[in-house]
């Protein structure tokens, strides 16, 4: 892997563009650098959100384009790649993230109008992302969030839809049974937001019900050091063990890698051929150490937008490949095309 001297820190996101693979277009728009694409080639992002509603039924029009998205990590926050990117939030920005996904949920207010799927889209194209999956999550009752991005992503053949099923739903395995037949190519779970740990019988008992339709999991995973204290027990990354060796028959995503417990994450690896490491949010150097102990073809990009830009998880995998295509290839492309029996 690469050992060049890039920079790693930077005034804004925008500012990136000191990367030699990215420029800014317009004065507001990061894009990739001519001749980019050529050399990174296409893209498939592996972690991405729409708009989601909590309690009551969402408010968002998710086929709204407006002109610019918010992200929750402004484009105008310095950036270190070396940091995990929660941790390159100021206060104000911390605190508006926060009440956008958890009070403004309840709403149709507030920076979650702009996460929808033209602006992603739109970023996506900036970028050479060809596709992205994306990543819902329900609670037991109130707004079916995986219904909502069922039926978006019918419009949009470039983004790859992923249900959820919460753990405590009634009739699990019906409601399994629907979202595959809609086009859901996985189901994400994500022990913070529905407040359940990956080892609870239920969430271990679901996880064997996905593999037997052949749904990957995506588990949000590992403690990112911002969400309240319970939330981070449930999210140790020691708890995602049981599921994983109890049911070697379900294909395992490990969101974030284990997060800011990635050292640990890593070590499934080589006791479950079952995991899969997807790379957002990642520190570089985190990143690298992941990318050293992961085989290769178990690698997948993703991003979290639209909490972050797509742009900060591919400028670390694009320095941490530097001079080993087949290496980024496999990462940003080939290894979620296989996985999620995309056609490119």
């Amino acid at each position: 892997m690469s050992t060049n001297n890039h920079p790693t820190s930077f005034d804004s996101v925008l500012d990136l563009a000191r990367l030699p693979w990215f420029r800014v277009q317009g004065g507001n728009r990061l894009v990739l650098a001519e001749g980019a694409a050529e050399e990174i080639g296409p893209v498939v992002d592996s972690h991405t959100h729409l708009a989601m509603g909590f309690l009551r039924r969402l408010g968002i029009d998710l086929h709204r384009e407006t002109p610019a998205t918010a992200y929750y990590l402004p484009l105008t926050l310095p950036v270190d790649l070396e940091l995990y990117s929660n941790q390159n939030l100021d206060t104000a920005a911390m605190f508006a993230m926060k009440a956008d996904v958890s009070v403004l949920g309840l709403t149709a207010q507030g920076m979650r109008n702009t996460h929808t799927a033209p602006n992603l889209l739109r970023d996506m194209d900036a970028l050479g992302i060809v596709r992205s999956v994306v990543l819902p999550f329900d609670l037991p009752l109130g707004a079916r969030n995986a219904d909502a991005v069922l039926e978006a992503t019918e419009r949009y053949p470039e983004l790859v839809p992923f249900g959820s099923v919460h753990p405590y739903d009634r009739d699990i395995e019906r409601r399994l049974d629907a979202q595959r037949s809609a086009g859901a190519k996985g189901i994400k779970l994500h022990p913070n937001g529905q407040f359940i740990a990956p080892d609870h019988p239920r969430t271990v008992h679901l996880c064997g019900r996905c593999g037997a339709r052949g749904l990957p999991v995506l588990f949000h995973c590992g403690p990112v050091g911002i969400e309240p204290e319970a939330a981070r027990r449930r999210c140790q990354v020691s708890r995602y063990e049981q599921a994983i060796a109890e049911h070697p028959e379900t294909t395992f995503v490990l969101g974030h890698s284990g997060a800011l417990q990635h050292d640990t994450a890593i070590g499934f690896a080589e006791r479950y051929e079952n995991t899969y490491f997807e790379l957002s949010c990642l520190g570089l150097g985190a990143l690298r150490e992941v990318i050293e102990a992961v085989p290769s073809d178990r690698l997948l990009y993703g991003t979290d937008w639209p909490f972050y830009h797509q742009a900060l998880t591919l400028a670390r995998v694009l320095i941490a490949t530097e001079g080993d295509a087949e290496l980024r290839r496999a990462i940003l492309h080939d290894n979620a095309v296989a996985l999620f029996g995309l056609d490119h």
